[in-house]
């Protein structure tokens, strides 16, 4: 059985039963900020209740814009719930090509190119195990996602988390990581010129409720929206 963030990343298709939610499932980089004021995520869904499995890069540039890209139109992608903090939603062509069994490379366009490679730390080892665990009860009980959110803040050293809350277009999410991994090394290119080293934000950003953590950190699991 293998165990690299690869195999399992891409074992991860299914999508989870229908509870009456809009759901997804797949993984993704939940944020990674540069000191240079930049922040990129990802979101990597093959399973859609909503249409086809799409990709989505966000960007917030140093002035605390937010572009989100989409190889799907934005009514049925990332855009649907975060559109309205956004200084645009547009689709794009989208590629995630994994070069190893903890790196990938991430290209938007001839635009960006944003290279990642994924390590494990004593924290993400622990919660990855308690989410092996937990029954499906507790994965949609929002008091569990809550004091989960309170903890995995400080543990993992990423500034505030919210597992639960209201989108920026007003629609309740609730975001299931199921397991972690810590980016150990994140290097991008927007029109040619590079973002620089990671680093936190001057302030910690948010969409909604939704908390960009201040560290690159990237998760398989589901999210589920209300519709």
């Amino acid at each position: 059985m293998t165990h690299d963030a690869r195999s399992i990343a891409e074992q991860n298709t299914a999508l989870p039963p229908d509870d009456g939610r809009e759901r997804f499932a797949g993984y993704g980089v939940m944020g990674a900020p540069f000191a240079s004021g930049h922040c990129l995520a990802l979101r990597h869904f093959p399973a859609s209740s909503v249409g086809a499995g799409y990709d989505s890069v966000w960007h917030r540039d140093p002035a605390g814009e937010w572009t989100i890209y989409s190889s799907v139109r934005p009514e049925v992608s990332c855009a649907r719930y975060f559109g309205s903090a956004t200084e645009d939603a547009r689709t794009a062509d989208i590629s995630v090509r994994w070069t190893g069994p903890a790196a990938f490379t991430v290209t938007v366009d001839d635009r960006l190119v944003w290279e990642l490679e994924l390590g494990k730390s004593a924290a993400t080892t622990a919660m990855t195990g308690l989410g092996r665990l937990m029954p499906a009860a507790l994965w949609r009980s929002d008091a569990v996602l809550s004091l989960m959110g309170r903890v995995a803040g400080p543990a993992l050293g990423v500034g505030q988390v919210r597992l639960t809350g209201n989108s920026a277009n007003g629609q309740r999410f609730r975001a299931n990581p199921r397991m972690l991994w810590t980016i150990d090394e994140s290097r991008a290119t927007i029109d040619g010129v590079d973002l620089g080293p990671p680093g936190p934000l001057p302030e910690q950003a948010h969409l909604g409720d939704f908390w960009i953590p201040q560290r690159g950190m990237f998760v398989v699991g589901e999210a589920y929206f209300d519709g």
